[in-house]
């Protein structure tokens, strides 16, 4: 006798849900080589290698550091800050022998790493390596995880249960991690780039910002498109209930997910063009790495608003963003005399904050049309940008103090000079052109020397002399 096969619905839109967070957790993880690829673009060939091993440390030592420490503060900060909730230690650790916590873990930990991996753009070129662990051991075990602690989970300082929510009577809506995220990383690299000081020559003797063109825009580009790929998963993804099980019946979120994933594809496209038209404007032709920079400040400032608003409010945000982020960097730069080599703060920090400021006034129905979403919802929305931005600011004050206090923040003179690959790692990612390299493979003490696209082999000296 053959048996009906029984079919739980919960059992089965849970299985469906937690393989959807998994993989979209790996499309997550591709923004890593996103950002390596980006941030090796905007630098000189002779600091390549140690961009790479900052990125690669965002990810190897911060998934180490978010699974002991991190995720446990990210729930005690929650704790504290919200009203009836009593600190649990134990409660706060309980994930790290619950394997059936260790999915929940895994996509809070690839929204850390992308937040930590924001830094090394803005303080490329001069920072010492090991002052960067020690700020990368910081990011991702307070300075980020405080921020999730007090706005997501249903608790936490900005939640609708947490003191400030019930003050004001609504939550923060921050959906993926416009403020929660990419703010916090776009701020803390700001305030890095400061403390560290500028590159050698970036400004002239009367403060005037010097170009230092970085050496590949092929690989920029190719790293923005990448980490677009990716947003699909980190916004998308964040519509975590694929499918939801009720009343014995199981329904598809075609309509929460089809909403995420236009605003997102609305933000980035509004933010590329309207960098393009910026940029042409501001400097006579349309700019490839602004229109670029543009497509990622769209897509932060949609990250945390795609459910909350409308397909338009979407795309205004998006080219909001997108129009802002060239004026924003020139402000940084020839106001703030702040050298951020990657524009970390006009692509995620300012992008980051106007995007979810405004959530209020493009407000989206359960049926698609317009709404307000209220003047309490306004007022919290810039409660909780000042809340991150104050928290972000103070803490990376003092990660990167101590950073200087045990390590020095920057590298010698001389070594910026050499370039931070050979003296901090002892490589060249491009062996084959080698500049400043004098015939017998020594670098020219005075900056001359060759330019060799031979890697200074004296064997190819001797195969020219004999064709000559």
């Amino acid at each position: 006798m053959v048996m009906p096969l029984q079919l739980d619905p919960v059992s089965i839109a849970n299985g469906v849900n937690n393989v959807w967070i998994l993989v979209v957790c790996f499309l997550i993880f591709f923004m890593q080589p996103g950002f390596a690829l980006l941030e090796a673009g905007q630098v000189r060939a002779k600091n390549v290698g140690n961009v790479l091993m900052k990125n690669m440390t965002d990810w190897t030592l911060g998934v180490l550091v978010f699974f002991v420490v991190g995720s446990a503060v990210s729930a005690i900060v929650g704790m504290l800050t919200t009203p009836g909730l009593s600190l649990s230690i134990s409660g706060a650790f309980a994930y790290i022998n619950d394997p059936t916590a260790y999915i929940g873990w895994f996509f809070g930990a690839v929204f850390a790493m992308t937040a930590a991996t924001i830094v090394s753009g803005a303080v490329a070129g001069r920072m010492s390596y090991k002052a960067y662990v020690f700020v990368a051991a910081a990011m991702t075990a307070v300075i980020y995880p405080a921020m999730p602690g007090v706005a997501w989970g249903g608790s936490g300082l900005l939640s609708g249960a947490g003191y400030l929510g019930q003050i004001i009577g609504v939550g923060y809506l921050d959906f993926a991690g416009a403020t929660i995220v990419h703010m916090c990383g776009g701020i803390a690299g700001l305030v890095g780039a400061k403390m560290v000081g500028p590159r050698k020559g970036r400004f002239d003797s009367n403060g005037n910002a010097q170009p230092i063109p970085g050496h590949s825009m092929l690989l920029a580009v190719l790293g923005t498109l990448f980490l677009a790929f990716g947003w699909y998963g980190f916004n998308v993804g964040t519509q975590a209930t694929v499918l939801a099980a009720a009343d014995g019946a199981i329904t598809f979120n075609g309509g929460a997910l089809g909403q995420v994933v236009m605003n997102t594809t609305l933000g980035m496209g509004a933010g590329a063009v309207a960098a393009m038209i910026v940029s042409a404007a501001w400097q006579g032709k349309p700019d490839p790495l602004w229109a670029a920079n543009g497509l990622l400040a769209g897509l932060v400032a949609v990250t945390g608003a795609v459910p909350h608003v409308t397909w338009w409010g979407g795309l205004i945000l998006g080219g909001i963003a997108g129009a802002l982020v060239l004026p924003t960097y020139r402000w940084v730069v020839d106001s703030l005399k702040i050298d951020d080599v990657c524009g970390v703060f006009a692509v995620h920090g300012s992008a980051g904050a106007i995007g979810t400021i405004l959530i209020p006034f493009f407000g989206v129905t359960a049926s698609g049309g317009y709404t307000f979403l209220g003047v309490d919802q306004l007022i919290m929305q810039v409660v909780g940008v000042a809340v991150v931005g104050t928290w972000t600011v103070l803490a990376t004050i003092v990660a990167f103090g101590i950073a200087d206090v045990l390590f020095g923040l920057r590298v010698s003179e001389q070594e910026e000079e050499e370039g931070l690959d050979r003296s901090e790692h002892g490589v060249d990612v491009y062996p084959e052109f080698v500049p400043n390299q004098n015939r017998d493979n020594t670098v020219a003490a005075d900056g001359g020397g060759e330019v060799r696209t031979d890697g200074g082999d004296p064997a190819a000296d001797a195969e020219v002399t004999e064709d000559e």
